[in-house]
């Protein structure tokens, strides 16, 4: 089955996978949540070619987001119909930016990224409902300095369906770090976007061979469909 990253690889790459046994399903358990990662006006802005969002929105990904975005739309359906908890995530600074470990790296008006900023919110589109529970965050992964553990484990969570942005950043430092905690992890390729097309490919890859499931939106909406009542 052709693969999203398969244009990138070397036939010695392919070798290494091959001879390495890399790749083999995980598998998904019997206990899920679907975890939205940032997908804020900040990381998404307007529905145009990339190209075009650029000057406005630095940090977008323009129609690359969006698509995914209408996506994510029937992964989060599919998730409400069958009872599955839906978590989101929003990357915020608190009042300052001096304890941001992202903004030495750019070079962008920062103060867009403070909470509070209309930037910052989850895009209309994905707006929270009453029973999700939003967790803000400082760093790529949403375990790191947040409670998301704690919840996991009061609900009894066995396995993470990822989708947002992006792909090689924040989607991939919570899979890993999922997978490291023993959970199963799947990430939803067409239900997530990175600007960087390359990294998009090669973070899916990394993921696929060594630590979790790379799926699309109907296998997750079928797997989501299992659990309906």
């Amino acid at each position: 089955m052709a693969r999203i990253w398969d244009d990138v690889l070397t036939d010695l790459d392919k070798l290494v996978i091959e001879k390495g046994g890399y790749g083999k399903s995980r598998g998904l358990g019997k206990n899920p949540l679907l975890m939205i990662i940032d997908v804020q006006y900040n990381y998404v802005g307007d529905d145009v070619p990339l190209e075009q969002s650029l000057e406005k929105w630095p940090s977008g990904g323009g129609s690359i987001a969006w698509t995914a975005i209408r996506n994510i739309i029937k992964v989060k359906k599919a998730a409400e119909e069958a009872g599955i908890p839906i978590f989101q995530s929003r990357n915020v600074q608190k009042k300052t930016m001096a304890f941001d470990g992202f903004s030495t790296k750019t070079n962008r008006d920062q103060t867009k990224y403070l909470d509070g900023r209309p930037e910052t919110q989850i895009v209309e589109a994905l707006a929270p409902g009453p029973n999700e529970m939003v967790i803000d965050k400082a760093y790529a992964s949403v375990f790191y300095g947040t409670p998301f553990q704690s919840y996991l484990v009061k609900l009894g969570i066995d396995t993470i369906i990822i989708v947002g942005g992006s792909t090689s950043g924040c989607c991939r430092a919570t899979a890993v770090d999922a997978v490291t905690r023993s959970y199963n992890v799947a990430m939803v390729e067409d239900s997530l976007y990175d600007r960087i097309s390359v990294s998009h490919k090669t973070a899916l890859l990394d993921c696929w061979m060594k630590y979790c499931d790379v799926v699309n939106t109907q296998e997750i909406i079928e797997y989501f469909n299992g659990f309906k009542k």
